[in-house]
């Protein structure tokens, strides 16, 4: 038979403790869960009309930045792909996929993709990618490890001046301002 509670034992609080306890711990863990993303934000970008996954590209196919960004050796802008860059290997590869479909439209209906700009300078600021590229800069120096990103997001503000300024000085190169501002 149960001995009766006496008025201190702890177990005649317990039907009322037990579920403030639960709140708590549970208030605790969506707490500790905010403050996690605050600190460390996913890692996503911004959806494009085609979703295009770099890390797929790059690390699994292993295709060489160069393959689609052509301009980059050459030119000031790296620029993004045309739709007849993807569908040198999409006339082929993965024909059937709803999205390489969707692609193939774009190409048959003579259309760019309307691809979302991730990243932009202000006009007054000039950059020259081949420059950088002949120099032998890795891209991801400014641009992060596209490599293992499938959907890239910009992980420096490149509209800082503050980050050109300190590569150049890290790098012994030129910080007059009319390097970068013509």
């Amino acid at each position: 038979m149960n001995a009766p509670l006496r008025q201190h034992d702890p177990r005649r609080y317990w039907p009322w403790l037990r579920p403030a306890l639960a709140t708590l711990a549970g208030a605790l863990l969506l707490a500790m869960a905010a403050g996690y993303v605050g600190l460390f934000p996913l890692q996503i970008g911004k959806e494009q009309p085609i979703p295009f996954s770099h890390r797929f590209h790059v690390s699994t196919k292993q295709i060489s930045c160069v393959m689609c960004h052509t301009g980059v050796l050459h030119t000031a802008r790296a620029g993004v792909p045309a739709v007849e860059t993807c569908m040198l290997c999409h006339k082929r590869i993965i024909i059937h996929h709803p999205q390489i479909e969707k692609l193939t439209r774009y190409y048959n209906d003579k259309e760019p993709i309307p691809w979302v700009r991730l990243n932009a300078l202000q006009e007054f600021v000039y950059f020259d990618h081949s420059m950088h590229v002949r120099a032998g800069f890795d891209c991801g120096r400014c641009h992060g490890d596209v490599a293992h990103m499938d959907r890239v997001t910009p992980v420096v503000n490149l509209n800082r001046m503050g980050f050109c300024v300190q590569c150049h000085r890290d790098e012994g190169f030129s910080r007059d301002c009319f390097i970068c501002h013509r």
